[in-house]
């Protein structure tokens, strides 16, 4: 069969959008429904610089974006503005979430002060395709650093653009699922995996 087509009227609409000021260009925030609860993209004319999935309310988004702005020293208080970016890339994380095949190796990223150890190994990550999985030492071993597993792993727990840099698809040995720093933890990594295993080539 082919790529499962997916009728967007069961995902509600509802949507925010959401900026930070700054000197240059505005970073801007789209807040967005899915079928795993509520989303936030970041980022720069089309460039993502940041996503955040699965909270179970708008303002549960709101209020993480704002306490990690702080800790960035990059928010004060009613400091957001409205805006509306990367509409297309909101659409397409939506299907995803709903079960459709989608790839994102098209998206442009920002990352944020990556040793040459860390670009190696999301490098390789960006190589697993929708339904694929890997193991930690495996993906060590891609990396170049076959002994370095556990370091993988702090790779992937500081991963600030999931999905779109597929750290769901890496595993623990013996297919233990190991860990997932997202909202919902292990449980929303489980079922990312089921949702791309249920799409048949």
């Amino acid at each position: 069969m082919g790529q499962r087509t997916v009728s967007r009227k069961s995902v509600v609409p509802e949507t925010e959008h959401l900026t930070t000021s700054s000197s240059e260009v505005s970073a801007c925030w789209s807040l967005f429904q899915t079928e795993i609860g509520w989303c936030g993209l970041q980022g720069r004319d089309e460039t993502v610089e940041r996503f955040l999935m699965g909270l179970p309310r708008r303002s549960d988004l709101q209020q993480l974006i704002e306490s990690e702005s702080a800790g960035e020293g990059s928010f004060s208080a009613n400091q957001f503005i409205e805006g509306n970016w990367y509409p297309e890339l909101q659409e397409r994380l939506q299907d995803y979430f709903q079960g459709a095949q989608v790839e994102f190796q098209d998206v442009k990223l920002k990352l944020i002060k990556m040793t040459p150890f860390q670009s190696r190994v999301i490098h390789a990550l960006q190589q697993i395709g929708y339904g694929g999985q890997i193991t930690y030492g495996e993906l060590a071993e891609k990396a170049g650093s076959p002994r370095a597993a556990r370091a993988v792993g702090t790779v992937m727990a500081s991963n600030r653009i999931p999905i779109l840099i597929p750290c769901h698809r890496v595993i623990a040995s013996g297919g233990k699922l190991g860990g997932f720093s997202a909202p919902q933890g292990t449980s929303l990594k489980e079922h990312l995996l089921m949702l791309e295993s249920r799409v048949q080539f």
